[in-house]
């Protein structure tokens, strides 16, 4: 059996590109994957997504999701797609050892923020951890929090957060920030925000909560403890896109490139939104608004062939 459109991802992304793909009476297929719903899985309270005035829970907000496009008759597979071939329609997608063929593809896998990998962090990720300064920094109003990182997006964080934090400590490894001279300066300037130079979180501290960070000045080796409410890391992003090396344009960073004001790749009838598009914004609205351009994108496409 041919799909005619077979979603990759199950983020806002995916998941409203399913439900706007199935009321369009296209009956898509979702491989969702095992880390199913991405990053929103992370993150204990959403308070910016429209239509829920007293916040939700992440993981609430992807059910529901999911849920909807079920409802509308989306089948959903919980794997991972383990490789695809995208040199001819009918595009071919393998799930393990079985393959599923496919007249359309939307790609939403989303990206994955670094992480520093120190104690602590997994265990106090969304009680205090966090990568997202806007998803998360209104919960921090008068709290002191720290920054790990030194490029642009660092910078934006640290002085993001500056809104409701009393005091932000930029932990960076190095002398200098990579970022921008203004926006090093912007931050280096600012009332609220310190730096540590030369030094890098150990751990994160913390039963329930996070209480501080054990940082070591990576010059003299010693350590010290960082009191602080929260911890934001702004090291990056690395967008899912292995299995699609060699197949689809990919920008410098690994995101896929599609073209301007439509979701379309460098391989028609392959449509990608979301993160794994998207390194600016990187919100969960902005991501499903993305899913229903595709979804709208491959019905039309489908709909000029006739198929």
């Amino acid at each position: 059996m041919t799909e005619k459109i077979l979603i990759i991802g199950s983020g806002p992304a995916g998941l409203t590109a399913a439900i706007y793909a199935a009321r369009a009476d296209l009956a898509p297929l979702m491989i969702e994957g095992y880390e199913r719903g991405g990053q929103l899985m992370l993150t204990t309270d959403v308070e910016n997504y429209p239509g829920f005035p007293d916040g939700i829970m992440g993981p609430d907000l992807i059910e529901s999701f999911r849920k909807q496009a079920e409802r509308f008759g989306t089948r959903i597979i919980s794997s991972d797609v383990t490789r695809v071939d995208l040199s001819e329609r009918p595009f071919k997608v393998w799930v393990g050892e079985d393959p599923y063929e496919a007249e359309t593809l939307i790609v939403s896998t989303g990206a994955a923020a670094r992480w520093l990998d120190v104690p602590g962090e997994t265990r106090l990720r969304g009680y205090g951890v966090s990568a997202c300064a806007t998803c998360d920094g209104f919960f921090f109003r008068d709290k002191t929090l720290a920054v790990i990182g030194g490029g642009d997006s660092a910078m934006e964080e640290a002085i993001f957060l500056t809104k409701f934090a009393s005091k932000v400590t930029i932990i960076h490894r190095r002398d200098q920030f990579r970022a921008s001279k203004i926006m090093s300066q912007r931050a280096i300037d600012h009332e609220k925000i310190e730096v540590m130079w030369n030094s890098a979180v150990e751990e994160v501290l913390g039963d329930d909560l996070v209480t501080g960070v054990r940082v070591r000045n990576v010059e003299t080796d010693e350590e010290s403890t960082l009191d602080v409410d929260g911890v934001f890391l702004a090291i990056g992003h690395d967008p899912n896109t292995g299995v699609f090396r060699d197949q689809l344009e990919l920008d410098k960073a690994g995101y896929i490139v599609t073209d301007p004001d439509t979701t379309m790749t460098s391989v028609e009838g392959v449509f990608a939104a979301g993160d794994v598009v998207d390194h600016v914004y990187q919100q969960a609205v902005t991501a499903a608004g993305q899913g229903c351009e595709a979804a709208l994108d491959a019905e039309r496409w489908l709909e000029s062939r006739e198929i």
